[in-house]
C-alpha cells in the first residue's frame, strides 16, 4: 500500500509543485507522512495500519517529486548534481537506521514521524525556489532568494536572466497540460530519457536487492535470522557510504560517465550473484559467500552512481514550465517500476530460479548501458536553459545560435 500510495503522490505531486510552490509541497508531503506514521503506530486494527501505509505512501510521493527539483532550482549550476545527491543521501541514510532501530513493530513504524517533524519545522525557515517565484511574479522575493546564494557580481545577472526568461515561461505555462508532453518534440525526448532512467534503475534490481536482501542472503545458504540481518546492514551501509562516493564524483566526474561506470559495475555483479545461485546445491560454502560478496559489489557500483544520477537528471532537464508536470510523470513511473519488480522478483525467482532471475536482472543491465550511452545527455555544470538546448538540437537540429548560447551562458544558473 505504500508504493501504491506513493504513486498517486508522484502523480498528483507535479501538479502541487507547480501550483502552490516547491516548500508549501514539502510542507504538505511531511504533514501527510507524519499522519501516516502516527496512524500506523497507534493502529488498532489492520484497516487503519493499511490506512496508515498508504498516507505515508502519498507522503513520500509527493517529496520524490518535490525534493530534487527544489534543492535543483535553488542551487549554482556548478555544484547542482552534488546538492541534489543528498537527497539520495538521506533515503539510504533512512534505510541503514531501519536496519538498527530497536524496539516493537509500533515503535519503529511510529518513530518514522520523527525525520518529517524535523524537516516540517526547519522548511518554515527556508525561502520558496526563486525560479518559482519569479515564475508567479514575486520579483523581490525571488531576489532576496538569490543574494543568499550568489554574491554581488554575479546576482545582477542572475536577475536580469531569470527575469527575462520568467516571462517567457509565464507565457508558455498559461497553455500546458499533460498532453503537451508528448506533443512538444524536445520535451517529449527530454521526458523519455528522464522516465527511462527511472525505469532501468527499477529494473536492474535495487530495490529488489534493498527489500529482500535478508532473503537473498538465507537463499545464499546462512539459514539463520541474525546473521541474515546482521549481512543486509552491511548491504544497507554499503548503499549510503556508495552515496556519499556518488556526491562527490556527480559534479566532477559527470553524470553519464558516473552512470556507465555504475551499470558496468552492477552488470558484473550481478553475474557472480547468478553464478553463486545457479551453484546454490554445491556443498562448497564459498558459494554462499560469493553470493553476499556480489551483494555488497552491487550495492558498491550501483549507489554512487544509478542511485542518484536518474533523480538528479530529473530535476534538470525540463524546462521551468514542464518541470514540475514532467518531474511527477517521471516519479510516477519511477513508483510504478518499484511496484513491479517488488511483487515480481520472488514469483519469477521461483518459477526461473533466483541464478536464472540475476542473469535476466544483468542482462537489463547491458540494455540501461546501450540507452544511456546513445541517449543520455551529459549536463554535467549546464544551466537549465543550456540543458534546454540540447533538447532542441536534438529535435531539430543545430544551428549557429543555438552552439553560441550553448557555449556564451556559462555565468548563468
Amino acid at each position: 500500500m505504500a508504493i501504491a500510495g506513493a504513486i498517486v503522490g508522484a502523480a498528483t505531486g507535479g501538479w502541487i509543485n507547480d501550483a502552490y510552490g516547491r516548500k508549501k509541497a514539502t510542507l504538505i508531503a511531511d504533514v501527510i507522512f507524519i499522519f501516516g506514521a502516527i496512524g500506523m503506530a497507534a493502529a488498532p486494527d489492520p484497516y487503519v495500519l493499511i490506512l496508515g501505509r498508504l498516507l505515508v505512501g502519498l507522503g513520500v510521493g509527493v517529496a520524490s517529486v518535490t525534493a530534487p527539483v527544489y534543492i535543483a532550482e535553488a542551487s549554482p549550476s556548478e555544484i547542482r548534481g552534488s546538492l541534489v545527491s543528498t537527497n539520495s543521501l538521506m533515503i539510504t541514510g533512512g534505510q541503514l537506521l531501519s536496519y538498527i532501530v530497536p524496539g516493537t513493530w509500533r515503535w519503529m513504524l511510529g518513530v518514522s514521524a520523527f525525520p518529517a517533524v524535523v524537516q516540517f519545522i526547519l522548511m518554515l525557515f527556508l525561502p520558496e525556489s526563486p525560479r518559482w517565484l519569479f515564475i508567479k511574479n514575486r520579483k523581490n522575493e525571488a531576489v532576496d532568494v538569490l543574494s543568499n546564494i550568489y554574491d554581488l557580481s554575479r546576482l545582477e545577472d542572475e536577475v536580469d536572466f531569470l527575469t527575462a526568461q520568467s516571462e517567457q515561461d509565464r507565457q508558455k505555462r498559461n497553455n500546458v497540460r499533460f498532453s503537451d508532453v508528448f506533443k512538444s518534440k524536445e520535451i517529449r525526448l527530454a521526458f523519455l530519457v528522464g522516465a527511462g532512467l527511472q525505469v532501468f534503475q527499477q529494473f536492474t534490481g535495487i530495490n529488489t536487492v534493498m527489500y529482500y536482501s535478508p532473503t537473498i542472503v538465507q537463499l545464499a545458504g546462512f539459514h539463520s535470522n541474525e546473521l541474515a540481518l546482521q549481512l543486509s546492514l552491511i548491504v544497507a551501509a554499503m548503499n549510503a557510504s556508495g552515496t556519499v562516493l556518488g556526491i562527490y564524483l556527480i559534479d566532477h566526474a559527470g553524470r553519464k560517465k558516473l552512470a556507465l561506470s555504475s551499470l558496468g559495475g552492477v552488470f558484473a555483479s550481478l553475474i557472480l550473484l547468478s553464478l553463486a545461485f545457479l551453484n546454490q546445491s554445491s556443498a562448497n560454502e564459498w558459494f554462499g559467500w560469493l553470493a553476499v560478496m556480489g551483494l555488497v559489489l552491487y550495492i558498491a557500483f550501483f549507489s554512487p552512481g544509478m542511485g542518484p544520477v536518474p533523480w538528479t537528471v530529473n530535476s534538470e532537464i525540463y524546462p521551468e514550465e514542464y518541470r514540475g508536470i514532467c518531474g511527477g510523470m517521471s516519479a510516477t513511473v519511477c513508483w510504478v517500476s518499484n511496484l513491479i519488480v517488488s511483487l515480481s522478483f520472488l514469483s519469477v525467482a521461483e518459477a526461473l530460479g533466483i541464478g536464472t532471475t540475476f542473469l535476466i536482472l544483468a542482462a537489463i543491465s547491458v540494455l540501461a548501458f546501450l540507452f544511456v550511452l546513445v541517449y543520455v545527455p551529459e549536463t554535467k555544470g549546464l544551466t537549465f536553459d543550456e540543458v534546454e538546448l540540447i533538447w532542441k538540437e536534438r529535435a531539430w537540429g543545430k544551428n549557429s545560435d543555438s552552439q553560441n548560447l550553448l557555449h556564451g551562458e556559462n555565468n548563468h544558473s
